[in-house]
């Protein structure tokens, strides 16, 4: 799973027409992952100032407005590719558009259980 995260102010600071070109990127590399058979699942999340947290506390529901911690990075969106290992994950995730804008992307084997 290739977890995508960003600095919201920062993209949200990025003018309309920058912010449109990475999308249109995304758009493309999607599609090339779908014709090389590896695209599994991709989404991208409301910003995370719109998120809700939830916890319990003494056996009883909190719910808190934002993400669960103070980061500059924020978790925007996932994909979820079949890849025949690490490598190969990072190499396509090395590809990701937001990443020359100051994105990160977190790449993690989902586990299963047979």
């Amino acid at each position: 799973m290739l977890m995508c995260c960003i600095d919201q102010g920062a993209w949200e600071a990025m003018p309309d027409a920058m912010r449109d070109e990475i999308m249109r990127d995304y758009g493309a590399w999607v599609a090339d992952m779908e014709r090389q058979g590896k695209h599994v699942a991709s989404a991208r999340l409301v910003p995370a100032s719109r998120a809700q947290t939830i916890r319990l506390s003494k056996g009883r529901r909190q719910v808190v407005d934002g993400p669960f911690a103070e980061t500059k990075e924020q978790f925007g969106g996932y994909h979820l590719l079949e890849c025949r290992d690490l490598e190969e994950a990072l190499s396509l995730a090395e590809r990701i558009p937001t990443l020359p804008h100051g994105g990160a992307v977190e790449v993690r084997a989902v586990e299963t259980h047979a």
